[in-house]
């Protein structure tokens, strides 16, 4: 049977292929290559209580991530064009956020759109993090952690010592995060995550759950000092990790290395071949090769056999055949042991990545704190994060999971000073790509007060723009014309309240019921912006946050057409029929106004409806019209 299934002989299994369709969707329902039906129904929303369970990584609360992550968002991204940098054309995005609800709020518009993730989470080394996932008011917790809420502000923490559960609230933590972040990788795409012994062993089990036990690609140990500890009680720290993980093995592949100096120095051409420089390898093996045991004859005269418990690695009508190619090299004197010449112009144009990254290519702890010190002047040397990467160490992931010249995206929500932007600057830099960075980061108060910025967030977007300077000032000079056109901004966005009154059915939420027909009137924030409702729109409508939009007039009126003007987003609150006209002959495929444009003239709305309805675009579909 199972020769006739290879040669298709046999129907398809359908069970099988749904059962391999939910593990591509659910990865963490799979345990012991089974479906833990339970775990699925909590994961589609229908709860049910804890059951028998398998072997896998278990922890107080892991069932009620699920309820964090299920837990709708009712925030928004509001835009700050003041801090931003190049705010129109940038494709960059900097948040300010706490990351849980900035990757909920993330998911239509950049699902399966990310190239490559690169996290360096807290390492809970007993110290505070600081991520209360309080999944009844997220938002609400953010919003008094970070002052905006009352004057006081809370600093809501989970101290891992105090509270006696060492691995569960970091694990807590971390799973709804990957769990959402994994949907917003393609399906070509990679994570990468930095880590410590702390939680490594752990992390690696959640990240089989996350992603499938069959996406692990490597665990790369990073040399982080160039000196050993001498101080050190047992052994000197030397390493860290950082595992990496495929959205779908089958389908994700590491981009080659850029061949070292060194590397292409092993190369020679001692006896002048045509096909250039060459070196050379063993010719035997210690695998067992049933047509491996045979004499050879050198130029010389010399016979030699495989060496005691070793095979030749080809046939004996191979090596004849290698022979007459010049592709046996027999020593300066044609006397020596056979070894197989493999030329420089037919290996790979790259090095395929290995799992150990010394200091010497990827950098040390102490030049990623000489990097920040560099890019951001300090007034309190206690704001200098200890647990800062190098950005070598990140644009060694970065040349590993992206390339160059696609406008990959790379996403890093544990943004902290913002290494991965400054990496992704210096890659783009070097080889003349168009890869573009989103990081989120919590606006963390920092530990001493500064002048120019007062939390981590502001400390992050502070060392962007001031590489960004640097790299413009050393372009300036330069007759490459192409290099000035690298993308050295960002779009910051704060996370912040919908600009949209929510309605939920609860009588608790307003006094009376006068005030809830209210709400669906005067549903909009009196105090938000144009900008900032537009772009809660963009991220409604599953556009990314760098989206070209541009300002149009018609009719008198001010419109925003967006990607070229294929959605038209109006928000005057006075619409016209020479408005309605207006749009609908600049041929959109979908228009949005505001419900308040229509405020009592229904016949209006009425005409707006049958008037897009009528009008075809260049597909011949009618204009979607929709008003919020």
């Amino acid at each position: 049977m199972a020769e006739a299934a290879e040669k298709g002989l046999v129907s398809q299994d359908v069970a099988q292929e749904k059962r391999e369709q939910l593990k591509q969707l659910f990865p963490e329902v799979v345990a012991d290559g089974k479906i833990d039906f339970e775990q699925l129904q909590r994961v589609l929303g229908d709860w049910v209580a804890p059951g028998k369970e398998r072997y896998g990584l278990t922890w107080p609360g892991r069932a009620e991530c699920m309820r964090v992550i299920q837990a709708p968002s009712i925030a928004t991204l509001r835009p700050d064009r003041e801090e931003s940098v190049d705010f129109d054309d940038t494709q960059n995005v900097f948040i300010e956020g706490d990351n849980l609800e900035v990757l909920k709020l993330l998911q239509k518009a950049y699902f399966g759109k990310v190239k490559m993730i690169y996290i360096d989470p807290p390492y809970n080394t007993g110290r505070e993090f600081i991520y209360p996932d309080r999944f009844q008011d997220p938002l609400d917790t953010y919003l008094a952690y970070t002052g905006q809420k009352d004057e006081k502000g809370r600093k809501l923490s989970t101290d891992a010592e105090l509270s006696g559960r060492l691995h569960a609230n970091w694990l807590s933590m971390m799973y709804p995060r990957l769990y959402l972040a994994r949907t917003l990788l393609r399906d070509d795409g990679a994570i990468f995550v930095s880590i410590d012994d702390h939680e490594q062993a752990n992390l690696k089990i959640l990240l089989d759950c996350v992603f499938g036990s069959e996406n692990f690609v490597a665990s790369v140990i990073w040399q982080k000092v160039f000196s050993p500890k001498n101080s050190a009680q047992y052994f000197s720290d030397d390493h860290d990790y950082v595992l990496i993980y495929a959205r779908n093995k089958d389908v994700w592949r590491p981009e080659l290395l850029p061949r070292s100096a060194d590397a292409d120095n092993r190369y020679a051409n001692p006896d002048d071949d045509a096909r250039g420089p060459w070196t050379s390898s063993d010719l035997s093996g210690r695998n067992f090769y049933g047509e491996g045991s045979y004499d050879v004859q050198s130029p010389s005269g010399n016979s030699y056999s495989p060496p005691r418990g070793r095979y030749w690695v080809v046939s004996q009508a191979r090596f004849d055949d290698l022979d007459k190619d010049n592709r046996i090299w027999w020593g300066a004197n044609g006397s020596n042991m056979p070894r197989l010449k493999r030329f420089l112009s037919e290996v790979k144009h790259g090095m395929v990545p290995q799992t150990l990254w010394k200091y010497e290519d990827v950098g040390h702890t102490q030049e990623a704190k000489k990097e920040l010190l560099d890019a951001v002047d300090f007034e309190s040397t206690g704001n200098v994060l200890n647990s800062v990467k190098p950005t070598r160490l990140i644009r060694r992931a970065i040349q590993i999971g992206t390339r160059s010249s696609e406008g990959d995206i790379v996403l890093d929500f544990f943004a902290g000073s913002g290494p991965t932007a400054h990496a992704v600057f210096e890659q783009n830099k070097a080889d003349m790509g168009n890869r573009r960075f989103v990081l989120v980061q919590l606006p963390e108060p920092l530990a001493a007060p500064e002048k120019a910025f007062s939390t981590i967030a502001d400390l992050g977007k502070s060392r962007i723009r001031k590489v960004a300077n640097r790299i413009r000032a050393e372009q300036s000079g330069s007759l490459d014309h192409a290099e000035c056109e690298l993308d050295l901004g960002f779009k910051l966005f704060k996370l912040d309240r919908s600009n949209f009154a929510t309605w939920g059915g609860d009588a608790r939420q307003v006094a009376d019921f006068a005030e809830q027909l209210e709400l669906h009137v005067d549903h909009i924030d009196p105090d938000s912006g144009a900008e900032d409702i537009l772009y809660e729109l963009l991220l409604k409508a599953g556009l990314e946050l760098t989206t070209k939009v541009a300002r149009r007039t018609l009719a008198g009126k001010d419109v925003f057409a967006v990607a070229g003007g294929a959605l038209l987003i109006c928000l005057e609150k006075q619409i016209t029929p020479e408005l309605i006209e207006a749009m609908a002959d600049a041929e959109p495929l979908q228009v949005i106004c505001l419900d308040e444009g229509f405020r009592g003239n229904d016949q209006l709305k009425a005409n707006a409806v049958q008037t897009f309805k009528a009008r075809a675009t260049q597909d011949d579909e009618a204009i979607v019209f929709r008003t919020v």
